[in-house]
């Protein structure tokens, strides 16, 4: 399989989710909100749109807006807490991305979801539907657990699976991950700095003991390992899917316009994969 011809064909993507997660919303000195690069990633978004794209946006970072909101200079610990800020937060998150999305004459919704919406086919077909009515009208779905009544979830942590999960839903193109790390390596560069970038992954089952479990940011929670988890959930159900630097919110477009960064994960649709079977153990 040609790396280069498939980055090249990510121009023709027609339905495409972005993940970004909390490390690359919020500046890690001080835990505030980097309106700038919010503002850079709604306006990307809202240009997508206007050249006739279909967009879904991950977005976590309710719990980090709590805390801040709330005063606490420690992320929390237990999951009352976790829920307690993530009840606050969600809802100033929403108005941000509601108020900047208003400024260049876009809709944005909210679409809040746990395990269950994803393993009860009855609302898992629900939610789909509901997805693709907002996508026809015009609205930018935005996505995140719903930390407030959530249990396993918020305690497993980031939402890169449910980037996927939500890929596979709406039977997407591509899943763009803006992430704290510029793709994978064949192991930690934090730690090794012999470890190697990996441009390219054809079969994701030769690069599974690659996954870390650990992230290097204060607020956000996702190791490389829940990406590789939600690379096979998004790869079976028949998306490409890239890893890239959250530092710089163009790099969606670098992405799309087939710049070879990041690292790439290339579609093998499977029939027999089934994402309420895979996530029931997990």
């Amino acid at each position: 399989m040609d790396p280069s011809a498939i980055r090249s064909n990510l121009k023709n993507k027609e339905r495409i989710v972005i993940k970004i997660g909390s490390s690359s919303l919020y500046y890690g000195e001080t835990g505030n909100m980097n309106l700038q690069k919010v503002e850079r990633l709604v306006r990307l978004i809202c240009d997508l749109q206007n050249q006739g794209k279909e967009v879904i946006l991950v977005s976590s970072g309710a719990i980090a807006c709590g805390r801040k909101a709330l005063g606490m200079k420690e992320r929390p610990g237990r999951l009352s807490e976790k829920q307690a800020c993530a009840a606050v937060g969600q809802a100033k998150l929403m108005m941000i991305y509601q108020k900047i999305f208003s400024e260049y004459n876009h809709v944005a919704g909210q679409v809040l979801m746990t395990k269950h919406t994803i393993t009860n086919n009855l609302e898992c077909k629900n939610t789909k539907n509901t997805f693709l009515e907002l996508l026809k009208m015009g609205v930018v779905p935005i996505v995140n657990e719903n930390d407030t009544v959530s249990t396993s979830e918020i305690m497993v942590g980031d939402n890169d699976k449910l980037s996927a999960v939500v890929a596979a839903i709406v039977e997407a193109d591509l899943l763009i991950m803006l992430s704290d790390i510029r793709g994978l390596y064949t192991d930690d560069p934090k730690t090794n700095p012999d470890a190697k970038f990996v441009g390219f992954v054809d079969s994701i089952s030769d690069v599974f003991g690659m996954g870390k479990d650990s992230t290097g940011s204060d607020v956000g929670t996702g190791g490389m390992a829940t990406k590789l988890d939600a690379a096979l959930i998004a790869t079976s159900s028949g998306a490409d899917m890239v890893i890239t630097s959250g530092d710089d919110v163009e790099n969606i477009t670098r992405v799309l316009e087939g710049e070879d960064i990041g690292t790439l994960f290339a579609a093998h649709k499977n029939e027999n994969f089934y994402i309420d079977e895979y996530l029931q153990d997990r």
